[in-house]
């Protein structure tokens, strides 16, 4: 029992000694302790004064949150208590600022051929460009169909001075009739192909007094009158174009009374009757 208080006493002493350092344990101070009571009243008094210094000698605040240091020389042998549990992690902080921008990294590989897009709208059509050289001439045609040509047309004279009024004057003295169209024995043109004709005539005036009708399908188209002047020859003549069908027939008679059919012709002077085709009816 003296052996366990002496080693008690010896730990007091050397807890005193770490704390408070050797100058502050009392000269020639021993402590012996006898009672089990005393000892465990002193074990929690030494124990109370390692406590101490931690939380009230550790730091003085001279105000909210400021943390005032130790003075030098105040108790320099204080222990350091044991570590606490690290605390939780805090929240995240504010984003930085952003940094500055990279360099200008290298071209990339092409892309992939994205779809065709809608057709625009049309341009303004731009300014006429240079002429350029003659093509090669192309192939020769193949022949074609052998235009037909119509003729119709005659030319005829007087030869007699008998003349009966109100028919046809029969022009027997031919200067042009190669289709026929024109026929003597009748005195009337006779219209094998449609289209438009002229015909014109020429009269001598010789002793009588004139008068000289056109026809067509027994209507007078054209009237001529011309007065005998007494001791000298006369002309008279008239022209017309006429549309004639498939069968119409033309002609010059004297219209009136016997008196009025002074046509003349003979070696020197002639009485002539002429028509022909100007162009055929297409369709």
């Amino acid at each position: 029992m003296s052996t366990r208080l002496q080693r008690l006493d010896h730990l007091l002493t050397s807890i005193l000694t770490a704390v408070c350092g050797s100058d502050s344990t009392p000269e020639g101070l021993t402590v012996r302790i006898w009672v089990p009571g005393l000892r465990m009243l002193l074990l929690r008094a030494v124990l109370l004064l390692l406590v101490l210094p931690i939380r009230g000698q550790d730091s003085e605040t001279e105000g909210p949150g400021v943390v005032v240091p130790l003075p030098k020389g105040a108790c320099t042998g204080w222990m350091a208590g044991i570590p606490g549990h690290p605390g939780h992690n805090g929240i995240p902080g504010r984003d930085g600022r952003d940094g500055t921008s990279g360099e200008k990294g290298e071209k990339g590989d092409p892309g992939l051929v994205g779809p065709k897009g809608d057709t625009g709208e049309t341009g303004v059509t731009g300014i006429e460009g240079p002429r350029g050289f003659p093509g090669i001439p192309g192939r020769k045609g193949e022949p074609g169909e052998s235009a037909y040509v119509y003729r119709s047309a005659f030319s005829v004279g007087l030869e007699s001075r008998v003349t009966v009024p109100n028919v046809p004057i029969r022009f027997t003295k031919i200067f042009y009739n190669q289709q026929n169209h024109y026929d003597v024995t009748t005195g009337k043109f006779h219209c094998n192909i449609p289209g438009l004709y002229y015909f014109s005539y020429h009269i001598t005036v010789y002793l009588k007094d004139v008068k000289v009708s056109l026809y067509k399908r027994d209507k007078a188209m054209l009237f001529t009158y011309d007065q005998y002047q007494e001791k000298n020859v006369d002309q008279a003549s008239g022209s017309v174009l006429l549309h004639l069908e498939m069968g119409d027939e033309v002609w010059l008679q004297v219209y009136g009374d016997g008196d009025s059919n002074g046509l003349y012709a003979d070696n020197v002077n002639d009485s002539t009757f002429t028509g022909f085709l100007l162009y055929y009816d297409t369709v």
